[in-house]
């Protein structure tokens, strides 16, 4: 068994068993004024989770469906262990939601509490003034005080402790029940067809404890918090299997601030998506080609320390896993849905192929159905880490479960070792006439390795009268500043001029029937969730409204 790999039950167990063996290893890095930082140690987290949920209960919470909204930190985190570790289920929110999707899905998970950063504040009080939904309390992560119609985090956790003192015990003794719902996840996509993800204590702490096993990260490990806590890959591969194993989190201020962060902290190990991968290596590469410094130096510009980086969310291009790699350092792929808490397959040091997202983790089962004749098939998992259901939506749930295994909607391919390579979402996939399949996600890889992109759309549209006459095109975004100190040039048709060779140089290496027959360059970011998943439908709207 790996060492780090502590047998739990559920995210209430792993609090006690990691925090009495790491007691008093530093749990949190937190930056305050310039050059100062505040330490938490994982005793101190777990008494303040114990303060808050213990308040929580007193406050008439019990049982009651609680929401999170906000930016990454502490008080996000101990927030969420503060409701699901006794209290209530836990509702985590997209913190980029607009306004009347917010409303919408406070109503739909019928929440009685939010914790909030100031931002939402106003928008929050005018649902709990129309009676929106259940929602009774505010409680806000970055008031000192208590004040008319808000609770205090803050203040929230003074009491817990003095109800603590004086003997009760309702949240520090309270019962989970590992296999009912205590979490609720929205899936991303508009409000009215997103599906609300029921997960269990139970599926998330078997992930833990398969990733423990495999991936050689420990106590003296240092991560840095990115992308957005509310998506299950953060919140598990980052946040609370940090907590499992002791190590030590920090976090970011925000993309642009990525790399700098990675420096300070001297952060060993992150969680990401493949277009920050790629953004971090333009950046990098390019500051050293300026400074006439070798690649050799390309650790050091991050801090020195680290030693995994865990790609997930989206397809990375093999491409830059080589370049990472050539450089020493560890880039692995991981692969997963919110419907598999979320983790089915990862690369690890020991284990890894080019292109594959790994092998399924310890007590995941994956095998493919209705394969093609080049061995393709929809990948289909089993394990203790797949959701309960789509709470509320039978419907919805008989589609992707079935007789226990979970339809994921990906087509994959399993080599003889065990390997999965993912090809691309099945309803992503564009059929030509002559019954080729392409995948958007593999042209799109190719295109984002021309100098000064930073992104890419492929998408298929009919180029006759015969609809069923589809060729290729795709929106090529650019980084302005990247492409006026690589190419020397600012104006956009110069700029397309540049990346039309590059695309033709794309065309001559592949088969005629997946050539790039046109695009459109711009200097605009595609549409994005927040985790920088492309939103397919949304750009195939934006273009053809832009009359392309």
């Amino acid at each position: 068994m790996n060492k780090n790999k502590l047998d739990i039950t559920d995210l209430k167990d792993m609090l006690k068993k990691s925090g009495e063996k790491y007691s008093e290893k530093i749990a949190y890095k937190i930056k305050e004024k310039e050059g100062k930082y505040k330490e938490i140690t994982h005793k101190q987290v777990r008494e303040t989770i114990d303060s808050l949920g213990t308040a929580l209960i007193d406050m008439g919470l019990k049982n009651k469906r609680i929401a999170v909204i906000g930016k990454n930190s502490y008080e996000w985190e101990i927030s969420y262990l503060s409701i699901v570790c006794g209290t209530g289920i836990v509702v985590p929110l997209d913190k980029s939601l607009p306004e009347n999707e917010l409303k919408s899905l406070i109503e739909r998970s019928e929440v009685e509490a939010i914790f909030y950063n100031e931002k939402y504040e106003k928008v929050l009080k005018e649902i709990k003034k129309e009676q929106i939904g259940k929602l009774k309390y505010l409680i806000s992560m970055d008031k000192e005080e208590n004040e008319e119609e808000i609770y205090s985090q803050k203040q929230l956790i003074e009491t817990g402790k003095k109800l603590i003192e004086e003997g009760n015990k309702s949240f520090i003794d309270a019962k989970i029940d590992n296999e009912e719902m205590s979490i609720m996840l929205f899936t991303s996509g508009t409000t009215a067809k997103s599906k609300i993800v029921a997960l269990s204590h139970k599926n998330l702490s078997s992930n833990l404890m398969a990733i423990a096993s495999i991936l050689d990260v420990d106590c003296n490990d240092v991560f840095l918090s990115f992308l957005p806590l509310h998506h299950v890959f953060e919140c598990t591969v980052g946040f609370l299997y940090a907590l499992y194993i002791g190590a030590e989190t920090c976090f970011c201020e925000g993309v642009k601030h990525i790399i700098e962060d990675l420096k300070e902290y001297k952060a060993s190990v992150m969680a990401s998506v493949p277009a920050i991968y790629e953004r971090i290596y333009k950046i990098i590469s390019n500051q050293l080609q300026k400074q006439n410094k070798s690649q050799e130096e390309f650790k050091n510009m991050l801090g020195g320390n680290l030693k995994l980086l865990i790609s997930g969310a989206a397809s990375l291009s093999p491409e830059v896993e080589r370049k990472y790699r050539n450089l020493g350092l560890n880039l692995v792929q991981g692969y997963g849905l919110t419907e598999t808490s979320p983790v089915i397959a990862i690369g690890t040091n020991d284990y890894y192929k080019e292109g594959s997202v790994g092998k399924a983790v310890p007590g995941v089962e994956a095998k493919l159905v209705n394969c093609d004749n080049t061995g393709m098939g929809e990948l289909v998992v089993k394990g203790p880490s797949i959701m309960l259901e789509y709470f509320g939506n039978e419907e919805e749930t008989k589609k992707v479960l079935k007789d226990g295994w979970f339809y994921t909607g990906d087509l994959a391919k399993i080599d003889e070792e065990g390997y999965i390579f993912i090809s691309g979402r099945k309803k992503n996939v564009i059929v030509l006439k002559n019954g080729k399949n392409i995948f958007p996600e593999e042209m799109e890889n190719l295109i984002n390795q021309i100098s000064g992109v930073e992104e890419s759309f492929v998408f298929g549209k009919p180029v006759s009268q015969d609809k069923n006459d589809i060729k290729i095109f795709a929106k090529i975004v650019y980084n302005p500043e990247l492409v006026e100190d690589i190419y020397h040039v600012k104006e956009t048709p110069k700029v397309y001029e540049i990346i039309n060779k590059e695309i033709k140089k794309i065309n001559t290496e592949m088969p005629k029937y997946k050539a790039i027959r046109g695009m459109i360059v711009s200097n605009e970011p595609l549409i994005k969730t927040t985790t920088n998943k492309i939103k397919r439908q949304d750009n195939l709207e934006q273009i053809i409204k832009d009359g392309f």
